[in-house]
């Protein structure tokens, strides 16, 4: 059997030298070889093709995490076909309009999702003959007879792909991300993927085992377990994250790179001291977390844990970003990173003129000559840029050796008596409260001040809401923070809105309180 080097990268080229080599562990435990993934990917190619798709047409999957998810993204970037990978949190009409303002030419849904499937699906049109799911879904053909019978081996047409991944939509209706396609053969794995695992001192091969806790509709989460595959690494898939079943798995596969977000976080070390030091983690060597913000003592317990393999970054689906390993983070708490090597960032103030140092702003970056745009938005396009450079919205500043900090996103400061607040940082500090699960502030109209602070709380497993509890907290919140950036008033909630990401749709929470 040939063996595959640091030089052999990518799913088709490794599944010709080395096809039992482990390309994914399913989450019910089960290994796929590269060659069987390969073999997967290049019968859904060669069946969407026969469908009638041409290069630049769009693909929609809604699908757990598995192989089928990744054979059809895989099936899709050989093709030149975009790629997107649904959210399955959304209902009906919302997978609906994202089939419809994509374009997509076919549908593959899952089983498990068979309700909002076959809503959407009907409500956007999409034809029979377009409809395939794993199992049974009423009015789709299964997944099976996506290029049965139509021999073996690659597609007839073979230019690479490309994902179109549609951002999250907390400020509105969520909007494709589309880059020009490249033209360039699929099995040319792009130096920019080797160059962004680089970034985290990721290289090809090299005994790489990627674990995957997060759905793979995510920017980032898909990105690094294609990535990873395309890399020769292994990628250890899970469908419902659980922190002591994690631990379980780095230690039976010997993981050694994964990416998490604050909120799996918080819950690993709300596991029993008996249960964190019951496993082996000793073959991790990166362990990268980045989407929210982190609390800073939520940041150094788990280095004090982990080690410095804790490494943050902060980036955009658009492009850009920056990055900070442990041991900087300990040097520069707080900061998110320098940016990475071809990005730019700049903080701007109002006026488009760059920030001085130590003062906030917002973010701006770019990568390299990258360009994108809001697919059917040309408005929201413009609106992000200042020149060459775009924005996410975000607030921050640079330090003397240009490392960035955010503050909070522009829109969810709150203005209150003139004074800049940002939510961010008392949701930090209140975080820490051991009767506090998770937590969210935001402004409130208040008639004098303009804003006034609010603070909706999800009290921890068996806390009570209660006067006395809002009292506690208050108290708490005053050893913390200054007076002007305390929570005037407290409410409960069962559970906040957020996504399997850790992010927080703050607008419905705001909502109620604003005429």
């Amino acid at each position: 059997m040939a063996t595959t080097t640091a030089e052999t990268l990518g799913l088709w080229s490794i599944a010709e030298q080395e096809p039992e080599r482990v390309a994914l562990v399913d989450p019910d435990g089960r290994s796929v070889g590269y060659g069987e993934l390969a073999a997967k990917a290049n019968s859904h190619a060669r069946g969407l093709q026969t469908l009638g798709l041409e290069t630049g047409d769009v693909i929609v999957i809604l699908q757990p995490n598995g192989d089928e998810l990744l054979a059809a993204y895989f099936a899709a970037v050989q093709s030149g076909l975009y790629v997107v990978v649904v959210n399955w949190h959304l209902i009906g009409p919302e997978v609906a309009y994202i089939l419809a303002d994509s374009g997509a030419k076919a549908f593959l849904a899952h089983e498990r999702f068979a309700d909002v499937a076959v809503a959407a699906a009907d409500e956007a049109g999409v034809p029979a003959q377009a409809r395939f799911a794993v199992g049974e879904v009423p009015g789709f053909r299964r997944i099976e007879e996506l290029g049965s019978g139509e021999g073996d081996g690659r597609p007839e047409r073979r230019t690479a792909g490309s994902p179109m991944l549609y951002t999250s939509g907390t400020t509105g209706r969520p909007k494709g991300v589309r880059r020009p396609l490249t033209g360039a053969d699929p099995d040319d794995v792009p130096a920019a993927s080797t160059w962004f695992f680089g970034v985290f001192g990721i290289r090809p091969s090299d005994g790489h085992v990627h674990l995957c806790g997060s759905p793979l509709y995510h920017t980032a989460v898909l990105n690094f377990v294609a990535i990873s595959v395309q890399l020769g690494h292994t990628a250890v898939l899970m469908d419902r994250w659980d922190p002591e079943d994690m631990l379980r798995l780095i230690e039976e596969h010997r993981v050694t790179h994964s990416h998490l977000v604050p909120t799996q976080f918080r819950r690993l070390l709300g596991l029993p001291d008996a249960v964190r030091s019951r496993y082996d983690l000793g073959s991790l060597r990166v362990m990268i977390h980045g989407a929210a913000p982190c609390p800073l003592e939520v940041k150094r317990r788990m280095l004090e844990w982990w080690g410095p393999v804790v490494t943050e970054y902060y980036a955009a689906t658009e492009g850009g970003g920056t990055v900070i390993s442990g041991e900087e983070w300990l040097r520069k708490p707080g900061s998110v990173g320098l940016p990475w090597p071809g990005s730019t960032i700049k903080v701007l103030d109002d006026a488009g003129a760059e920030a001085p140092v130590g003062e906030p702003g917002t973010v701006y970056m770019r990568m390299g000559d990258s360009k994108f745009e809001y697919h059917k938005d040309r408005a929201k396009t413009e609106k992000a840029r200042a020149g060459d450079l775009f924005t996410l919205g975000d607030v921050g500043h640079l330090d003397e050796d240009g490392y960035l900090y955010l503050h909070d996103r522009k829109a969810d400061m709150i203005i209150s008596g003139g004074v800049n607040i940002y939510p961010a940082e008392i949701e930090g500090e209140l975080i820490m409260h051991p009767k506090i699960a998770d937590i969210a502030v935001f402004g409130i109209p208040h008639e004098d001040w303009g804003e006034e602070i609010k603070a909706v709380v999800q009290p921890a497993p068996g806390v009570t809401p209660t006067p006395a509890l809002t009292a506690e907290i208050l108290a708490y919140a005053a050893t913390r923070l200054a007076r002007f950036k305390l929570p005037r008033t407290i409410d409960y909630t069962d559970a906040l809105p957020r996504d399997p990401n850790g992010k927080l749709y703050k607008r419905k929470l705001r909502a109620p309180y604003w005429p």
